[in-house]
């Protein structure tokens, strides 16, 4: 959890341009953008505030962080995952 309080803005901002190129590059945004358009063409839909990029971005963090955590329990779990002098000191417990 301390990575993720620490890390998870500066994360977002490094990453958002990269997410924001790639979503755009495959068609995902247009095609998003007229999803939309139709969505809130029909009546009695309630608004919808959605950014794509957000959401992919965020879905993105996630994602970094649950391996974070998974390779931490690892090497928590297998001294032998603690192959560099560093890893060997933090987790010496």
């Amino acid at each position: 959890q301390y990575f993720r309080s620490k890390m998870s803005a500066p994360l977002a901002a490094d990453m958002k341009p990269i997410v924001d190129t790639q979503l755009s590059e495959v068609g995902a945004i247009a095609a998003y953008d007229k999803m939309m358009g139709q969505y809130k063409s029909m009546p009695f839909v309630p608004d919808v505030k959605a950014d794509l990029t957000d959401h992919v971005l965020t879905k993105a963090i996630d994602g970094v962080f649950l391996y974070l955590g998974r390779e931490e329990a690892a090497i928590r779990e297998n001294p032998a995952k603690r192959t560099t002098e560093l890893l060997q000191k933090v987790f010496a417990k």
